[in-house]
């Protein structure tokens, strides 16, 4: 399968299992969504199991919570990230804070589906990276796979979570993984391949990193479309580095990469989302405060520009291995 797919397994297989999910939002009914992730699920399931909305985010997360309140499992669909703004109160003021308002009384077990970043040619409103904003929000969990098998596992156990979850879709990654290049002319990314995915229920845990590859000389941390960019800008290099795959971002496994580091000295952040106050700031200052003794070498940053999302320049915006690779050369420079 590639995401898409195993997105749409993961959907179809809840919605089988359980009579309490039910999947909402722009054009995921009839149509099967703007990238096809719900495709077929409404003739399979009914329409009152998977249907469409107005264009109305903040409606749409309402709705979800109060589903959530009342004892359902719904999964809504924002079209794109970029639109996911006029539901932010519903998300912040109400699904982050439902359950300590109430005492315990009511939750909001919902699940809120989105594409996110850039690489399709979407321009500013259809390209962006808001993870940072969503992982400050105590309350909110942030969930975001690098691949076909993890997305699957990862949605299931996002759908199953007693709390919200925002998980976010690269879309680049949509029709299959790549090998992180990609050609700026053409703005098309090569090496895309499948992955292997079980047909029926499984689970990937939320907050638990992957070691996607051993080194001992640095460790980087990236999720996403960033996973398959620094694989390629390890290739570009003859360095011995550790790739950890962080899958979600709230909750964080803070213990794989206190190991990770420990061991190797030295850390890299990664991640499209532009560099000031991204999410790599808080990766710095959680390593910096449990790693600072084993650390040989400054923690380096390698992001997004701090502009707004540069559509005509979008390939020289995003960090792909070149930058990768500079990297990894001047914070192992001194070995």
């Amino acid at each position: 399968m590639n995401m898409i797919q195993a997105l749409n397994s993961a959907l179809d297989v809840k919605l089988e299992q359980d009579p309490d999910v039910l999947i909402f939002g722009e054009d995921v009914g009839y149509f099967g969504g703007v990238f096809r992730a719900t495709d077929g699920l409404q003739k399979r399931h009914g329409l009152t199991r998977c249907f469409d909305t107005p264009i109305a985010e903040g409606g749409i997360v309402a709705a979800a919570i109060g589903m959530g309140a009342y004892g359902l499992r719904p999964v809504a669909e924002i079209q794109f990230a970029d639109y996911i703004f006029p539901a932010f109160d519903q998300l912040v003021s109400e699904a982050a804070r439902l359950r300590y308002r109430s005492g315990g009384q009511f939750w909001a077990p919902i699940t809120v589906r989105s594409p996110y970043g850039g690489g399709i040619f979407g321009g500013q409103t259809h390209s962006q990276s808001p993870e940072a904003i969503f992982a400050h929000i105590t309350g909110l969990k942030t969930v975001i796979p690098s691949n076909p098998y993890d997305a699957k596992g990862l949605l299931i156990a996002a759908i199953e979570d007693d709390d919200p979850v925002i998980f976010l879709e690269p879309k680049r990654l949509y029709n299959g993984p790549f090998d992180g290049r990609h050609d700026v002319a053409v703005g098309n990314w090569t090496g895309h391949r499948d992955a292997e995915v079980p047909e029926g229920h499984y689970l990937v845990p939320l907050g638990k990193a992957a070691i996607v590859r051993q080194g001992n000389d640095v460790t980087i941390l990236a999720y996403g479309t960033m996973v398959h960019v620094a694989l390629a800008g390890i290739a570009d290099s003859d360095i011995d580095a550790e790739l950890i795959d962080l899958r979600s971002i709230v909750p964080l496994d803070i213990d794989a990469i206190v190991r990770s580091v420990s061991k190797t000295g030295r850390c890299i952040i990664l991640h499209e989302a532009s560099r000031f106050g991204g999410f790599g700031g808080e990766l710095a200052a959680l390593v910096q405060e449990r790693c600072f003794y084993h650390l040989e070498a400054p923690i380096e940053r390698v992001a997004g520009w701090d502009t707004p999302y540069p559509h005509a320049f979008e390939w020289d915006y995003f960090p792909g291995p070149a930058r990768v690779t500079a990297a990894l050369r001047r914070v192992t420079e001194n070995l």
